[in-house]
């Protein structure tokens, strides 16, 4: 719920403010928050340990986002976006293997498979191929393969402080968005307190909450699964918008509901083994 807010608050933000605009001050305003926890937390520090998660930001924070938020203001579609971005997870369980040592089953596999299937079925009807300029569909590739290599890097570094590595990939993003809004004229900020509530949604749900998940799931059941549970995006995407937009949920966002999470149950709920029971 938590991760999927954040395509919710993008539909809300691009209703009052350019992409770059829109995330340079969610980063502004996560950064603030967070190395405020720092302040009164005071985590042990290690200088090569931000430097690694500063390249992790990059990949998997600014230009993750920065390419699905661009892409979809040049009228890449919603649910085009998200199918798109459901390639992940399969991209992860290809290279973690040889990368990581994390090998996938034959039932792994399998709920991969349906797990795609799942999401194709729910945003099948939100599909408008044909309305974008190519490099917006490939950018939106370009996002896709980022975030997996940040995801593949945040399973191999996981070493250090959740806290440390969550604030410095959301400042690290901050100064690229920073720099980035900057060059392109889009840094000021408009000055209606709509645009505020959405910063603040998107900072705290989707940035820490959201975000904050992703990294714990990473380090405690790793790259692969990480990306089987995005699967479920989809679908509590589509809730969301129900619920703030009054989207109408048809027949195929059930279907597709009901597929993706039995793809998820069969690639990560595990059986347990003879010498798992006999304790």
């Amino acid at each position: 719920m938590l991760w999927s807010s954040g395509f919710v608050g993008a539909e809300l933000g691009a209703r009052h403010a350019e992409p770059l605009t829109l995330l340079f001050w969610r980063f502004a305003v996560g950064s603030v928050v967070l190395l405020g926890i720092c302040t009164v937390v005071r985590p042990r520090v290690d200088l090569a340990e931000v430097g690694r998660q500063a390249i992790i930001g990059l990949l998997a924070v600014a230009v993750y986002l920065s390419a699905c938020y661009i892409a979809v203001r040049h009228g890449v579609s919603g649910g085009t976006t998200s199918l798109i971005a459901a390639l992940q997870p399969l991209l992860v369980a290809v290279v973690s293997g040889p990368l990581l040592g994390e090998h996938t089953g034959v039932r792994q596999r399998i709920g991969l498979g349906v797990g795609l299937a799942g999401v194709a079925v729910v945003v099948s009807g939100g599909l408008s191929i044909g309305q974008a300029p190519t490099w917006a569909y490939l950018l939106a590739v370009v996002g896709v393969v980022a975030l997996s290599a940040g995801t593949l890097l945040s399973r191999r570094w996981r070493t250090g402080s959740l806290l440390v590595s969550l604030t410095t990939q959301t400042c690290t993003a901050g100064i690229a968005l920073l720099l980035a809004s900057a060059v392109t004229g889009q840094l000021k900020p408009p000055a209606t307190g709509s645009f505020w509530f959405v910063v603040g949604w998107i900072a705290l749900l989707s940035g820490l909450g959201g975000y904050g998940a992703f990294l714990l799931v990473i380090r405690r059941q790793g790259a692969v699964a990480v990306g089987t549970w995005l699967y479920l995006s989809p679908p509590t995407t589509m809730v969301w918008t129900w619920l703030v937009f009054g989207d109408r949920i048809g027949v195929l966002g059930f279907l597709g509901v009901l597929i993706t999470a039995a793809g998820v149950v069969l690639a990560i709920v595990r059986t347990p083994s003879v010498a798992d029971r006999s304790g």
